[in-house]
């Protein structure tokens, strides 16, 4: 089966332009390493927001840019350092990756990719690591043309220790990274569960976009904000509740009504956020460090004991 993209469609990787100029490129289903990314076409060049997680998805990411626009990416800018954003960054010619400070790191140390034992088999390619080598502690504008983007760190650990996120105000357009997620499980193993919901109250709400682009799922509105917040205050109930009756994370999590999120892809991740909220219940600063691999374990358990489904 072919993997050329649409520019509209429900079950193949689309772009659609959500602002003049300004396009998402959403990839279907938005579950384990399926990300969507952003296009920005400038009269010189290209902003890309983000790459894709295989060879395969990016090449065919980069030929969608190419049915929109003949000029080169300029420019890429990562939203944070995990591998289904960055690890197509090699394959940017001539671009210069951009990313927070934390990203860098993040991608040098998470390393080359992998799948099992804790994701079914992926055929990445030939993945090189390419982090970001322009790098920022708070934040930089960026100019797309006269349009001004601009790229913030978060300011705390939330889905990771260094999100961000690009907001081009005169549109009302946010590209969120992984902060937000429509139709899947929020993830927040490597972040904070606390630092989610401050991030969301206190940095992303307030700019009243009209059109977000998350980082998995359906380009939303503004309403995505709330369902997301009430997914994350879902968890700390859950882990405050299941913490006092004794129970382990993985015990809280098959134990749990997921009730209103029932329908989200990717439900084990439930265990992973639990890991991260019991961990803050003890005292544990956002993004500290917990262990990763039990978690992973306890979330495979949850699975039935097999590898997480990654269809990328």
């Amino acid at each position: 089966m072919s993997d050329a993209p649409e520019r509209e469609g429900t079950g193949r990787p689309h772009l659609r332009e959500v602002s003049e100029g300004i396009f998402a490129y959403v990839q279907p289903d938005g579950t384990w390493w399926i990300n969507n990314t952003g296009v920005l076409v400038g009269a010189r060049g290209v902003t890309s927001v983000d790459a894709c997680s295989t060879e395969r998805r990016t090449r065919a990411y980069l030929e969608a840019i190419g049915s929109v626009t003949s000029r080169p990416v300029r420019t890429l800018i990562n939203t944070h350092h995990h591998g289904d954003h960055t690890f197509g960054n090699y394959l940017f010619a001539g671009a210069t990756v951009v990313g927070h400070e934390g990203t860098r790191a993040g991608v040098l140390g998470w390393g080359k990719p992998f799948d099992e034992p804790y994701w079914t088999k992926v055929d990445w390619g030939g993945i090189e690591l390419e982090p970001p080598f322009l790098t920022y502690t708070d934040g930089v504008t960026l100019w797309v043309d006269e349009l001004r983007c601009e790229v913030r760190y978060t300011g705390t650990p939330a889905h990771t220790t260094n999100d961000s996120i690009v907001w081009i105000p005169e549109r009302r357009v946010l590209f969120s990274g992984d902060l937000l997620f429509n139709g899947g499980t929020p993830f927040l193993l490597q972040g904070s569960v606390a630092g989610a919901v401050k991030v969301l109250e206190e940095v992303v709400a307030p700019l009243k976009a009209e059109t977000i682009v998350p980082g998995h799922g359906p380009v939303a509105g503004p309403e995505l904000v709330g369902d997301v917040l009430g997914y994350l205050r879902f968890v700390q109930t859950t882990a405050a509740e299941g913490k006092a009756a004794g129970l382990s994370p993985l015990e809280a999590a098959r134990e749990t009504d997921l009730g209103a999120y029932a329908d989200l892809t990717d439900p084990e991740r439930l265990v992973g956020n639990l890991h991260r909220a019991y961990a803050e219940i003890d005292g544990l600063a956002p993004g500290g460090g917990i262990d990763m691999l039990a978690a992973l374990n306890d979330m495979i358990t949850f699975n039935g004991g097999r590898p997480l489904t990654c269809r990328a």
